[in-house]
């Protein structure tokens, strides 16, 4: 059972879309702080670097492939997408 009254050990709401990239619009810090769970399709996803529940879709790098700028290449699985806290 978790005290969801104590302001360090609650967690915020996870978003729609999110992202690990701190450059991204779409990453939120304070999200970061907890351990994250992402389910595609009922697997356990361990190499999920973005994602977005609502449109069902998760982003993910292909291989050891990186471009110009030493960023993975990433590629979009669609499927039913859950998060949540582990």
């Amino acid at each position: 059972m978790t005290d969801t009254t104590n302001p360090s050990t609650a967690r915020p709401a996870l978003p729609d879309h999110l992202s690990v990239n701190p450059r991204s619009p779409h990453h939120a810090a304070a999200v970061f702080k907890h351990d994250i769970g992402i389910r595609l399709n009922g697997q356990d996803r361990f190499d999920v670097q973005e994602y977005c529940i609502s449109e069902g879709w998760v982003k993910v790098p292909a291989g050891k492939t990186v471009d110009r700028t030493g960023q993975p290449v990433l590629i979009r699985l669609k499927g039913q997408v859950e998060a949540f806290y582990r």
